[in-house]
């Protein structure tokens, strides 16, 4: 009897992890680029993925793009916030289910991108 219930004990175990959402984790993406990107799966109490954009108001011009999970209270809300004195504003974009919130654009590991800048740099040494 005892084997039973450690028997029942592993199956709910797999059970709770098959049903985790796995979402694509982006901590930071920038002019299109995720780095450090990767696929990571959520734990239980998370029910969304999400995609968001920090953009700084100051300039306007910088976004900062991010992905990953997300407790279902932040879905379709904006913050705002300030970060070294810079106010910038949060928008959360929610789906739910996995890697809903894969990334449109191109995926970089941070040594591919350091890679084809030290190539072009070396390529157009070349070229003087």
């Amino acid at each position: 009897m005892n084997n039973f219930w450690k028997a029942v004990i592993v199956l709910s175990a797999f059970i709770a992890a098959a049903q985790c959402l796995q979402c694509r984790q982006c901590p930071v993406g920038i002019f299109g680029t995720c780095l450090f990107g990767r696929d990571v799966t959520c734990n239980n109490a998370t029910e969304s993925c999400h995609t968001s954009e920090a953009q700084f108001n100051a300039t306007g011009s910088i976004t900062l793009h991010i992905r990953g999970c997300l407790d279902n209270d932040l879905c379709g809300k904006t913050l705002t916030g300030s970060l070294l004195g810079a106010a910038f504003t949060t928008s959360f974009k929610c789906c739910t289910t996995d890697l809903c919130n894969g990334a449109t654009s191109v995926q970089l590991s941070l040594t591919v991108a350091l890679g084809a800048a030290i190539l072009s740099f070396v390529w157009g040494m070349w070229d003087l």
